[in-house]
Parts: C-alpha cells; sequence; structure tokens
C-alpha cells in the first residue's frame, strides 16, 4: 500500500470514528487465561440497527457490557457517543437505554412504580402512563413486578430503556418470552426508535428479528468478527438461489452436489439440508428424482434467497454450546 492511500484510508477511518455513534477498534478482554473477545472492531452509525449475532460464548455478552460501561477493556478503543463508556460514565448514562437480558426488576413494586422510579433519574423522562400503553402494560400497571409474566417483565424492561428518551439503545433479547402479538408490538417500536434517530444495537438469538429489524448484521464467534455486511448481502441478495428441504439426517451431500443443476449442497443441520443453484426449476426435478429413486422421505421443501440462519449455522456450527 503506497503512503497516499495509507493517508487516505486513515483519514477516512478517522472521519468514520468521528461520526459513529458506537466505535469498536482492536478490543479484546480476556478472563484468567480465556480469551473472551479477540481484536474486535466494528462500527454502529448514528441512526442505525446492529444486529450483534454469535452462540452462546462468542463474546457478545462481554462486548455488549464493555459498551455499557461495566467492563473496562483489556486492549482497544471503545467509545459510546463519542465517550468512554468508564470513565465518563457520568455524561454518558443519561444519553443511552439498557434492556437487560435479567431484567433485575424490583419484585414488590408494581410495573407503574418501577417505570416512575426510573423515570425520576432523568430531567425529561417520557409519561409513565403514555409509554405503559406503548408496551401493552396499562392493565398490568399496578400488577406487583414478583407476578408478571416473562413477557411482561421483558416488556417492562423495554419501557425502562426508553423511558429517558435516549439516543442509544442497548436491547439484549429484547422479544425472548414473549407472544407473538407483543413480539410485533416491540418490533414496531424499534421501528419508531429508528425512524426518530434512535441508534440500537440488538442481541438476539431470533434470526428473523434480525433480519426484518436490522440495518447491518454483524456475527462473532470466539471472540471475533466473522462476518457483518446487510442481512440482503450476507444472504447472497438475488444470486444465490437455494433450494432447501428436510428428509432423514445423514444424506450424502457429494452425491446432492452432484445433481447437473447443483452448485453446492450441505446439511446445515440434522436432517436439514440446503444447494445452491443457478437454475431452480431443473434442480426441483432433479432433486425429487433423484430422492424419489432413493426411496428417501421428503418432509419439507422450500424454494428461495439463502437464509440468515443457515448462513450463522454454516460459519458457527450447528452444536449446541453452554
Amino acid at each position: 500500500m503506497s503512503a497516499d492511500t495509507q493517508t487516505t484510508a486513515a483519514a477516512a477511518k478517522a472521519v468514520l470514528d468521528d461520526l459513529a455513534a458506537i466505535v469498536v477498534e482492536n478490543f479484546s478482554k480476556s478472563y484468567g487465561t480465556h480469551r473472551v473477545v479477540d481484536k474486535l472492531s466494528f462500527h454502529v452509525l448514528p441512526g442505525e440497527v446492529l444486529a450483534l449475532l454469535g452462540p452462546n460464548g462468542a463474546g457478545k455478552t462481554t462486548t455488549v457490557e464493555t459498551l455499557e460501561g461495566y467492563r473496562s477493556p483489556d486492549m482497544g478503543t471503545i467509545r459510546v457517543l463519542g465517550l468512554d463508556p468508564v470513565r465518563q460514565a457520568e455524561e454518558l448514562k443519561p444519553r443511552i437505554g439498557v434492556m437487560l437480558q435479567q431484567d433485575g426488576l424490583y419484585p414488590a413494586l408494581t410495573a407503574r412504580e418501577v417505570l416512575s422510579l426510573f423515570a425520576g433519574y432523568y430531567e425529561q423522562p417520557q409519561d409513565v402512563d403514555a409509554l405503559l400503553e406503548r408496551v401493552g402494560l396499562t392493565d398490568s400497571a399496578k400488577t406487583r413486578c414478583r407476578r408478571l409474566s416473562g413477557g411482561q417483565k421483558r416488556r417492562l424492561a423495554l419501557a425502562v430503556a426508553l423511558v429517558g428518551n435516549p439516543e442509544l439503545v442497548f436491547l439484549d433479547e429484547p422479544t425472548a418470552g414473549m407472544d407473538p402479538q407483543a413480539r410485533q408490538t416491540t418490533w414496531e417500536i424499534v421501528r419508531e426508535l429508528k425512524r426518530n434517530g434512535v441508534t440500537i444495537l440488538l442481541t438476539t438469538h431470533l434470526m428473523d428479528e434480525a433480519e426484518r429489524l436490522a440495518d447491518r448484521v454483524a456475527i462473532i464467534d470466539h471472540g471475533q468478527l466473522i462476518a457483518m455486511d446487510t442481512p440482503g448481502n450476507l444472504t447472497g441478495g438475488q444470486n444465490a438461489n437455494v433450494v432447501r428441504f428436510v428428509a432423514p439426517e445423514g444424506l450424502d451431500c457429494r452425491k446432492l452436489a452432484a445433481l447437473p443443476a447443483a452448485k453446492k449442497a450441505e446439511e446445515v443441520r440434522a436432517g436439514s439440508y440446503l444447494i445452491e443453484t443457478d437454475d431452480i426449476p431443473t434442480l426441483l426435478v432433479e432433486l425429487t428424482t433423484w430422492l424419489r429413486d432413493q426411496a428417501i422421505p421428503l418432509s419439507e421443501l422450500r424454494v428461495g434467497h439463502g437464509s440468515l440462519e443457515d448462513l450463522f449455522l454454516r460459519l458457527t456450527g450447528s452444536e449446541v454450546r453452554d
């Protein structure tokens, strides 16, 4: 790389650092001899929704807790809204909202009392009753937190995160335990926040949630960034057509890949197969004929572009982790 190119790249990086709502640069964190995050780098732009994905133990929680100011990096640069989350926590806290995976709500207080308590920490909080209505908790406003269902506690935790009118919100598994109606309401709240220019860092195990809400998706594993782009680009856009089907596990993927119209075949998880092709109609004929000739039962067949879940499993593996 020439000196001029290096100078231009450095200048562009400096501009991005100045503009970004979140800057993570060469961030590492270890617990004892175990390195949980390993030279992780990414940016989140103002008003952007970034979904941070990864299997259990990938380093997501440590990264998010460091951004929130609860942990200090061993190495690297962390900036949130231009501030150091640890050294400038007093200045940063009023500008962010945090929805923790573990709600930590006061069990003896009612939902309204909890939200009123947190509203008192801010100079210009949202109206408590209006926010309870927005998250669907008006009828439960006088219910003590210990009697709320898991989904209701998640909705109250979301209200707590939003009551201070934050510029940036951390949402950790925001719809876990919610019924479909509450999940849709939460998704619309996220979209509304985005329309209002709020920056959102979302962690979730629900791939459809990430695909529907995120402008970009970052996938990390073993503390390192392994993929980052828009959901459409990550799943191949309009050029990577796939056929997905469910059949008995352990089929010979080499034989599937040898079908004339197939480009690539793999078993993304037990009994779930994916074949990439440039000619879906021809592949469907070849595949169903092959399955019939082999007397292999077919329980599900789908056609379309690759899914984020398929990509996630290919990149991180399908084994369950603690």
